[in-house]
């Protein structure tokens, strides 16, 4: 076979043949790591810059996420813990208040497919359980999502407590939602701002020094 399918596969969201490829390479003796850095990671790579240049809406994106989560259930068993050394480890969630999550599941897949681990924590996530699994994770970022104006100002509250309990490791904070501005990132000081899941990941590697 040819390893670009897998590529192509992850690009163009094709759920229903993607776990299949990724048995072909694996029997064919193409190494696991390679199938991962070569083929489905920068796959979710292309998608996200498809998306930033409007060539993808948002049923592409889920579509991409959705492959490359299926690819991974294959080829996870595959893979030696080395070889999954992450490029950082995010603690996500939606602010307390706040029930939306379409959104933020994205960003956690998309992360996923650029190299992050991530802890999704959920939705209505009150500050200590941001912190706590923050502390806990040894978290590099912290990536909080409102889609209600009235839970953002939950946002800064958590920025203020993360500053004042001095988290180990000081992770850097992420914020994104429809009402979330790059004012109101730079208004609470929180590290980094993302209008959508492309961005996040972009940023996110920004974030580490990685971008």
């Amino acid at each position: 076979m040819d390893p670009h399918e897998i590529y192509e596969a992850i690009v163009a969201g094709r759920i229903d043949q993607i776990q299949a490829l990724i048995r072909e390479a694996l029997e064919e003796g193409i190494l696991p790591l390679e199938i991962l850095s070569k083929h489905l990671t920068p796959g979710m790579g292309a998608v996200g810059d498809r998306f930033e240049r409007q060539e993808y809406f948002l049923p592409d994106m889920l579509a991409a996420a959705e492959a490359m989560k299926r690819a991974m259930e294959v080829l996870q068993p595959h893979l030696t813990e080395g070889d999954l050394e992450p490029r950082g480890i995010v603690v996500a969630g939606t602010v307390q208040g706040d029930l939306h999550d379409i959104g933020k599941n994205l960003v956690c897949m998309m992360l996923e497919g650029g190299g992050f681990k991530v802890r999704d924590l959920g939705t209505n996530v009150p500050a200590d359980r941001f912190l706590d699994a923050a502390q806990r994770e040894g978290a590099d970022i912290i990536a909080m999502s409102a889609l209600i104006s009235t839970t953002k100002k939950n946002m800064g509250n958590i920025v203020r407590e993360l500053r004042a309990a001095g988290v180990q490791g000081h992770p850097k904070v992420m914020i994104g939602g429809a009402p979330i501005t790059q004012e109101f990132c730079d208004e609470i000081e929180a590290d980094g701002y993302a209008p959508d899941a492309a961005a996040a990941v972009r940023k996110a590697k920004v974030l580490l020094g990685q971008g």
